[in-house]
């Protein structure tokens, strides 16, 4: 796989991010002593403007991505898609790394959400789905056990808004189990409930995740939780262009 600077399956979507949308990258990244942003001149004159030095956001995620050695010699981290497949093999998603950037996130986010929903009772799926009929007007009634199960993932593997909706959840749910943080862009008000629900099983998920791939290095800390949140911002990015905003 070629290595540039710019990547393109990267950058154009962390160009394109607010401040606020940055934020959680940031902070990702900036946890770690070994991280290389906190030394740069544009992040100390710039931070907490992060639209000012976002490619330097991207060029840490794939140098958090990729063997230290390695990057010595190719003066950055492996192409973003690389770091994609990688955290798909850790999450053990079924994906084709022929296929296109979007579909191993999707087949990661999807991933996800199945390991979560095997852990939530009948009445907690329904609650989801529930919430989910509010902003698309769908309705699902009579369903139960793997019913409800497919349901949501058809949901998912639909795309459009109710997609976008069960990764912001995901991703909800990483943020505040695992790194006690909140995503302040995102208000959804009208999907408390089901974010109460899934904070617990995606959490178990993340962490059991990053205790099976400790040996592989601490990158995986960072690299997980970051292609993750990026496949989210990629559907936020796709609201955005059809005029679909987050519910107040």
């Amino acid at each position: 796989m070629s290595i540039t600077v710019h990547d393109n399956d990267l950058n154009p979507i962390i160009e394109i991010a607010s401040n606020e949308e940055l934020q959680f990258l940031v902070d990702v990244l900036t946890k770690t002593m070994t991280n290389g942003l906190t030394s740069q001149e544009e992040y100390k004159k710039f931070s907490p403007d992060h639209r000012q030095y976002a490619n330097l956001i991207a060029k840490e995620i794939r140098e958090f991505g990729g063997n230290s050695f390695a990057n010595i010699w190719r003066k950055e981290g492996p192409a973003y898609k690389e770091i994609v497949c990688d955290v798909a093999k850790a999450l053990k998603a079924p994906f084709n790394k022929e296929s296109s950037i979007e579909h191993i996130e999707n087949a990661i986010l999807e991933t996800v959400l199945s390991k979560a929903l095997e852990d939530m009772t009948d009445a907690e799926k329904q609650t989801i789905l529930k919430e989910l009929e509010k902003d698309n007007k769908l309705e699902w009634k009579n369903l139960t056990g793997p019913s409800l199960t497919s349901a949501i993932i058809l949901l998912f593997k639909s795309g459009g808004f109710a997609g976008y909706q069960l990764a912001v959840m995901i991703m909800k749910a990483i943020a505040t189990s695992i790194f006690h943080t909140t995503l302040p862009f995102i208000a959804y008000s009208t999907l408390t409930k089901s974010l109460s629900i899934v904070f617990g099983p995606v959490g178990w998920i993340i962490t059991g995740a990053w205790a099976a791939v400790d040996i592989a290095g601490p990158a995986k800390r960072i690299t997980i939780p970051c292609v993750i949140y990026i496949a989210m911002l990629r559907k936020r990015a796709e609201m955005k262009l059809l005029g679909r905003n987050d519910p107040e």
